[in-house]
């Protein structure tokens, strides 16, 4: 696969790019996390979002211990090449590790606090082996 594309990409100076990753049948932006060009590479041969995981300092595959793959159907870069955009058929109840379909589940209010407007789909207690605070 010509991936020529990834020469237009602005990484950071840490060799990152920030990834957003939207669901392709709703529109609802799931979650962002980041990729080097090698996630990037293995995110476009498994046809599943891998990332880099800058706490861990390493590759993950999104849904490698939770079962909730994202299955990768279009990618995009913004104007500037510094941020990507993966539509996705996320598979599972979420993409969330706190047990949401989307990580934006807090909304600002007025007062300045939130509320959250989603409700948890899995317990992430019994999904995942590590902790995931």
């Amino acid at each position: 696969m010509d991936m020529m594309f990834i020469q237009k990409l602005k990484f950071d100076r840490k060799g990152l790019i920030p990834v957003i990753i939207q669901d392709i049948n709703k529109g609802k932006v799931l979650m962002l996390a980041y990729m080097n060009k090698e996630a990037l590479k293995r995110t476009i041969k498994l046809g599943k979002t891998c990332f880099w995981s800058r706490s861990r300092k390493k590759y993950w595959v999104k849904g490698e211990e939770s079962g909730n793959y994202q299955i990768v159907k279009e990618i995009y870069f913004d104007c500037d090449g510094d941020t990507i955009l993966i539509k996705v058929k996320q598979l599972g109840k979420g993409a969330c590790h706190e047990g949401y379909r989307s990580c934006f589940f807090r909304k600002m209010i007025k007062s300045g606090n939130y509320k959250i407007i989603e409700k948890k789909v899995f317990d992430p207690k019994k999904v995942y082996k590590r902790n995931t605070e």
